[in-house]
């Protein structure tokens, strides 16, 4: 099969069973803005693969496994997420007398900003008093990660809220 008849043969593919598979990764995920995307992800997958795709046996149903495996993907991601987002932010802060209302604040802001995987190496290593490997056990990277990663959220937050209150959260000495 020359380019062109595999381009025209995985087009008209593509026009028969593109919507077919946006309909089964709605339906397997339950997201609906993120069915096209995982139809268009399969389909990308597919055109990678077209000569053998094209030789099997059913390409549709071919087509339809990879749909199952990228949503299955995608919700074992979510999942994940999920639940690391619950571990970090759904303990109550514990009472103190006087909390300076305005600092926890800007620290939250900060954190905010800070990407999630930043964001949990430095609350792990700094709020949790986790060692790097245990951080990196909870989060399932490598100690190098969480140390980079620590590095770099804590620069962050230096940036965001200036070098003494950073060094204060993370319980470093005033230079």
């Amino acid at each position: 099969m020359t380019t062109d008849e595999a381009s025209a043969d995985f087009h008209a593919f593509f026009e028969r069973h593109h919507a077919e598979l946006a309909r089964l990764a709605h339906l397997l995920t339950g997201q609906a803005d993120a069915a096209d995307d995982l139809a268009a992800d399969a389909m990308v997958a597919l055109w990678h693969r077209w000569d053998r795709v094209s030789r099997a046996d059913s390409p549709a149903a071919y087509a339809r496994g990879v749909v199952a495996n990228l949503a299955r993907g995608r919700i074992r991601s979510s999942v994940r997420e999920r639940r690391r987002v619950l571990l970090f932010w759904s303990h109550r802060p514990e009472r103190t007398d006087g909390p300076d209302v305005a600092a926890v604040m800007d620290v939250r802001a900060a954190l905010d900003r800070l990407p999630f995987r930043k964001r949990a190496c430095v609350v792990l290593r700094y709020a949790f008093d986790l060692s790097e490997k245990d951080t990196a056990l909870a989060l399932g990277i490598s100690v190098g990660t969480v140390k980079s990663q620590t590095s770099r959220g804590t620069a962050e937050l230096q940036r965001l809220l200036g070098t003494r209150a950073a060094d204060e959260l993370v319980g470093r000495r005033s230079r």
